[in-house]
């Protein structure tokens, strides 16, 4: 079969890393792709937001499948066009894509069908907003309703902070159209833990759990980026977490999904705290995430293209997840400046090193290539994955991979995965 991917990240070089292993297909294209995806896939020269010509791409090879990996496509409707067309696409619809594209709307579903999370305020006007944080309690965090490469998050300390983020939010518009509204919520503290799982409309079923580090630099200080490495899998998340969050959170966020006549099917990431009271659901996205997925597809031991199609066919319920019983660490490796400005261009040495290294990865997020020579493109670059038997192995392997690669300006939390150690 011929499977078309829509993207150009490092999630969207792992899809494709996946997908190439599956007997079942012969060819794979992805749009617009990047410099590391072509080894695996043909990329073709398409934005991910040009509905029409993708569908006509698809139309006119033939493609049996497509799968859509990145968020703005799928809240602005990608899958509906495909649909319309006659094409076979895995990924939530549009009125299901909200999940991810409102905050707001989120939050709303989960006060309804009462399933755990922080507590919250939604806000249209900066002005009742302003006037709701004199008498709130700090820190809190505010959130740019709808999508913001994941940077759309404030975490406000004081009054004043939350003031200043207010009008950079709502007045400004650091993040664009997205701080229309606006969500206060009430501070969480605990272990942050990322499940990605597989939905088909009414059954679910979860991959291995994960950790993202946001933060630019070490410590967790610096601003949020779209993520600088992350580890699978959690070992804060016991089987006492996973059996209350199956109960109160994952069935019943696809139960109020179909209940709304929003039918999900594609994949809900849970962004999880787990606080001393118990999980709760800090964020859903509405696709897979980027860096967990370089850390859990390299696990996964089943065919991805059976998954994404028992998802399409609503027959999740006969298929069982697979994973090996081992460890992934994925650190990212960016360029001097990310996430405010950087520069691009910078020849990449070293990527040879991971052709025939087993059980070490580079997965391209912003490269491209230039002449004979693969470039930086982007802010985050590299997205280097090792396995290992142990977490503390994986971690170790990933910094060693890590210093094959080089390239001007170049940089990387050093502290990916240290949480592991007090477990």
């Amino acid at each position: 079969m011929k499977v078309l991917v829509v993207g150009s990240g490092g999630r969207e070089h792992a899809l494709c890393w996946k997908i190439a292993q599956s007997p079942r297909v012969e060819k794979i294209y992805c749009a617009p792709g990047n410099a590391g995806i072509s080894q695996v896939a043909q990329c073709v020269p398409y934005g991910a937001m040009e509905f029409e010509k993708l569908a006509d791409f698809a139309k006119e090879n033939q493609i049996d499948l497509t799968v859509i990996g990145m968020d703005d496509p799928l809240v602005g409707g990608i899958v509906d066009v495909f649909e319309e067309r006659g094409l076979r696409v895995f990924g939530p619809r549009k009125n299901a894509a909200i999940l991810e594209g409102s905050k707001a709307f989120s939050k709303d579903l989960m006060k309804k069908y009462q399933i755990p999370t922080a507590a919250y305020e939604n806000f249209d006007d900066p002005r009742k907003a302003l006037a709701y944080l004199e008498t709130a309690k700090f820190p809190l965090v505010l959130k740019a309703d709808g999508l913001a490469l994941g940077k759309g998050v404030l975490i406000c300390n004081t009054l004043e902070e939350a003031r200043k983020g207010v009008r950079s939010i709502m007045e400004d518009k650091q993040f664009g159209a997205a701080g229309n509204r606006m969500v206060v919520e009430e501070f969480l503290t605990g272990r942050e833990v990322s499940v990605l799982s597989f939905v088909d409309g009414k059954t679910i079923r979860c991959m291995t759990s994960a950790q993202d580090h946001k933060r630019a630099l070490d410590g967790d200080q610096g601003l949020n980026t779209g993520g600088m490495g992350t580890f699978s899998p959690s070992p804060f998340y016991t089987k006492e977490v996973d059996d209350f969050c199956q109960k109160y959170i994952y069935q019943p966020t696809v139960d109020a999904m179909a209940a709304e006549g929003r039918e999900f099917k594609g994949v809900i990431f849970f962004g999880l705290m787990l606080t001393e009271e118990g999980p709760r659901v800090l964020e859903y996205n509405a696709r897979f995430g980027d860096p967990e997925t370089q850390v859990v597809l390299p696990r996964m031991k089943n065919d991805i293209v059976d998954v994404f199609e028992a998802c399409i066919d609503g027959t999740l319920d006969k298929l069982e997840l697979e994973f090996a019983d081992n460890a992934a660490v994925c650190v990212v490796l960016a360029s001097g400046g990310y996430p405010v400005s950087y520069k691009k261009g910078y020849p990449i040495q070293g990527l040879e090193q991971f052709e025939h290294a087993q059980g070490y990865y580079v997965f391209h997020a912003g490269t491209a290539r230039k002449e004979d020579q693969v470039v930086t493109s982007g802010g985050r670059v590299l997205g280097v994955t090792a396995v290992g038997d142990t977490l503390q192995q994986a971690r170790a392997n990933a910094y060693e991979a890590a210093r094959w690669v080089s390239f001007q300006d170049m940089f990387c939390r050093n502290d990916i995965g240290k949480a592991i150690d007090e477990a």
